[in-house]
């Protein structure tokens, strides 16, 4: 049953994001910026945490 539940999660994503593609591909763009963004602000935020353990954590 959660087998079912997961395949018809990721197919209503998939949908919803075809969606948004076709009827406003400037939105889907600022949507993927705003990702990318938010990925890169976690990895320099892990790479500043790691960089203060390194140093000693002072």
């Amino acid at each position: 049953m959660a087998v079912n539940s997961k395949k018809a999660a990721v197919y209503v994503l998939v949908v919803f994001v075809l969606y948004v593609i076709i009827t406003d591909p400037a939105k889907a763009a600022d949507y993927v910026q705003i990702g990318f963004e938010g990925i890169s602000d976690a990895a320099q935020a892990i790479g500043d945490f790691f960089t203060w353990l390194a140093d000693g954590a002072q």
